[in-house]
């Protein structure tokens, strides 16, 4: 690695630390577009990427899961929970990036900085444990996959995914691009396949229309679906991971540049949040018109399922799709796992020993026999229990004028930020009501 600096638009320094040689292009177009030299999508272009790596966690082989399950048990219901979800994950994701852009600090290190030492502690303690949950749905969705397409026993296929994601993780040596485009390429593999999926389905265009935007319930247990939706769309390992992701990659020196950045980022976040959007509806919705009332349990009924009902390219876009999903979110969970014990504690291990001590949760599941469909689900709901204590202090962060200068948040975004903490809590404490009291 070298140490670079370069030139913003007024003769400011834009500190840009580690450059590789594969970057510099990229960085050298980002400051470009910062000079007002690029215009237009070539302008946009070297800002887009670290909301796509955040996004991957938004797809991931929980919400297979969780949108399978609520489509065959209530069909169309719940797809105004998953519009929701899309919705308030923009809006944290917006901020988890701006956080970065305005401190050059990530969400834990400014937690380490601000909040005293037993909290942080703390803090850091839930947060392994979120990674955890994350690793264990992602290396089980990726075993899955593997299962499904090629017969492959479930114990190797764990190895294998694991094996995977350690490939895809060396690529962050050769620069911040790689593995953004590895990670893009994985998405667009999930996108075509489910828009394929979607064209066989064919959903009932009105029932999606009147159920995104009708909140309603049918009971306890479609609450419990509906909070393991949210844990799976909005994840709390990415709301530590976005502010990572931004907080070095151009460092603008000056407010101005910091405005101009957090715009691309902006732009990044809503382009990336939508695709996955449409993938998470798509899911459910696809479930809805295929596996409504068919009894479907868990993943491997879906797979059968879609053969029979239509064709063995669904079942083979199916299980490519949740291989591609599982792959791709277990690399990115990996990596905020390092962001966390960085942050919060100022600690590093390599990264490649990470990856392989969190995969040893989802390895023994495995090995014991817990059905994985199930274990999905109740990871997702697990994840759910962690956004208050991402989302909290990220919030009260990005309101701090002293801590964001131009830019910290408008009173209509902090209202915004502090509803979506509410309501996340409260349907936490609901769904705690109906397990144990109700």
């Amino acid at each position: 690695m070298r140490s670079a600096w370069a030139t913003g638009g007024d003769g400011s320094e834009l500190d840009v630390r580690d450059v590789l040689p594969g970057e510099a292009a990229t960085l050298a177009a980002a400051q470009e577009t910062l000079r007002g030299e690029r215009t237009g999508l070539r302008g946009l272009w070297p800002f887009l990427g670290p909301a796509f790596i955040a996004a991957v966690a938004y797809i991931d082989p929980g919400n297979f899961a969780t949108n399978i399950a609520g489509g065959a048990k209530y069909g169309y219901l719940l797809l105004w929970v998953v519009l929701s979800a899309n919705l308030m994950a923009m809006l944290v994701q917006t901020l988890s990036a701006k956080l970065g852009i305005a401190t050059g600090k990530n969400l834990p290190e400014t937690c380490r900085d601000h909040f005293p030492r037993p909290v942080s502690l703390s803090l850091w303690v839930q947060a392994e444990a979120i990674a955890m949950a994350t690793d264990l749905a992602e290396v089980i969705g990726a075993a899955l996959g593997l299962h499904l397409l090629f017969g492959m026993p479930l114990f190797p296929a764990g190895l294998l995914a694991g094996a995977g994601a350690f490939g895809i993780l060396a690529l962050q040596r050769y620069g911040f691009r790689r593995l953004e485009a590895a990670v893009a390429s994985l998405v667009g593999v999930i996108v075509v396949a489910f828009a394929f999926e979607v064209f066989l389905a064919k959903p009932d265009a009105g029932e999606v229309a009147r159920h995104l935007f009708v909140p309603r319930f049918d009971g306890s247990e479609s609450v419990l679906l509906a909070v393991g939706i949210l844990g799976a769309t909005v994840m709390p390992h990415v709301v530590y991971l976005h502010s990572a992701l931004t907080q070095k990659r151009v460092a603008g020196r000056n407010e101005e540049e910091k405005r101009r950045i957090q715009r691309f980022e902006r732009i990044d976040v809503i382009i990336a949040m939508t695709i996955a959007g449409f993938v998470n509806i798509s899911m459910l919705a696809i479930a809805a018109a295929v596996f409504f009332g068919a009894g479907i349990e868990s993943i491997e009924d879906a797979y059968a399922n879609f053969e029979s009902e239509l064709g063995s390219t669904a079942a083979i876009l199916f299980g490519v799709a949740l291989l591609a999903s599982g792959f791709s979110s277990s690399s990115v969970g990996t990596l905020a796992g390092q962001v966390v014990m960085q942050g919060f504690i100022n600690r590093r291990i390599p990264i490649f020993l990470r990856r392989a001590i969190t995969l040893a949760p989802a390895l023994i599941v495995i090995a014991i026999g817990v059905d994985p469909s199930r274990a999905l689900v109740i990871s997702q709901v697990v994840l759910s229990f962690g956004i208050p204590f991402a989302l909290v202090p990220l919030v009260i962060f990005t309101s701090k004028r002293e801590l964001m200068g131009g830019l910290v948040n408008t009173r209509v975004t902090t209202l915004a930020a502090w509803v979506v903490a509410g309501l996340i809590i409260s349907l936490n404490l609901f769904l705690l009501y109906e397990t144990f009291v109700g």
